[in-house]
């Protein structure tokens, strides 16, 4: 049955979860999606068999993040990948735009998209100024048909203003609908921890949203126990493709962190991952990026001593948002013909113990 891990009894690390377990317990963060599902003729009748969609990752509103950009940092394990604008992120450490999530040969299309929508907002934006829209990809050709255009201005259009806070909807959704991981359906995952007390003196929240893409069924770990050599048993094949994948990690924090803390934090989501199983095989982009909501003016960074409980907490968020993608996932019928089953969670639960 459909969830989160946590529905099944498991979880992940020692700190407590925000109110709603997702990047949006952040205060001020929202989360909107757009997913594109269709069975067409192909062209020229029709679009073909689409399974994929936007994923908007909203700090505030996606104006004011434009006039007040945000600390921001960028971190990759591996690189086969894209996220837009990551080098200007990474030359001036703020984050001017919402942030996008959509599939690998569609990034210029919601790039597009989301050019159109902040010049509706600005009427100055192109004029003295420009912007770079922050854009991450997977590859979902697996189930999606990625030789059409499947995607376009009105999709960007829903996911961004249709954002909102508290829950969060996972697994195939959005920019996950087509996304496979350790061989079975994922897609969209997000978890939050809550750092506080007086032993740390520290008292914020993390938040982490993931499009996971990545892995092979053999190696999926759960809470430190090797599940998928187990599953490898029981499951149906899984999908005749190269174990590679990709994983896109957003994390953000209400600490105060400068963009080279926040680039620290980013790079521990790799070990969220790790957790699970990952190995960022050679053709997979790991590919991460952090901000935090303190605005970028006036900023007086936390102390470098008190972020071992922020590295923590982005590395607990992490490994349940990759079994919440999981658990969230229902079993998808795709382009090509291709069926990726959803992992059999209760199964994968009973192996725990």
């Amino acid at each position: 049955m459909p969830g989160r891990a946590r529905d099944h009894g498991i979880e992940i690390g020692l700190l407590p979860t925000g109110p709603d377990n997702a990047i949006t317990d952040v205060p001020g963060v929202r989360v909107g999606h757009a997913t594109v599902w269709r069975d067409e003729p192909d062209p020229p009748l029709g679009r073909g068999v689409a399974r994929t969609g936007v994923t908007a990752i909203v700090p505030g509103d996606a104006l004011g993040v434009l006039r007040a950009p945000l600390p921001s940092g960028v971190a990759v394990l591996n690189g086969a990948g894209e996220l837009t604008s990551s080098i200007q992120v990474r030359e001036w450490g703020v984050l001017e735009t919402p942030i996008l999530l959509t599939s690998t040969m569609q990034v210029g299309r919601a790039l597009d998209g989301l050019v159109e929508l902040l010049c509706e907002s600005d009427p100055t934006l192109g004029v003295g100024r420009v912007v770079i829209p922050m854009v991450g990809e997977c590859d979902d050709s697996y189930l999606n048909d990625a030789r059409r255009v499947q995607i376009d201005v009105a999709d960007v259009r829903k996911a961004v203003e249709e954002a909102h806070p508290g829950a969060v909807e996972e697994g195939a959704v959005g920019a996950g609908t087509g996304m496979v991981c350790f061989g079975c359906k994922g897609g969209i995952g997000t978890s939050s921890r809550l750092v506080s007390g007086p032993a740390d003196g520290l008292d914020a929240t993390v938040g982490v949203l993931l499009l996971t893409n990545f892995g092979e069924r053999r190696r999926l770990t759960i809470d430190g126990r090797a599940v998928g050599r187990w599953l490898d048993d029981k499951a149906p094949p899984e999908p005749s493709r190269v174990p590679a994948g990709s994983c896109i990690g957003v994390v953000a924090t209400d600490a105060p962190c400068s963009p080279h803390q926040l680039e620290r934090l980013a790079r521990r989501t790799g070990l969220g991952l790790a957790r699970c199983g990952s190995v960022a095989h050679h053709g997979s982009g790991e590919i991460f990026t952090a901000f935090s909501t303190t605005p970028a003016a006036g900023l007086q960074p936390l102390g470098d001593d008190r972020l071992n409980p922020l590295f923590a907490a982005v590395v607990e968020a992490s490994e349940e948002a990759v079994l919440n993608s999981l658990a969230a996932a229902t079993t998808t019928t795709g382009a090509h013909g291709h069926t990726v089953e959803a992992v059999p969670i209760e199964q994968a639960r009973a192996a725990l113990w």
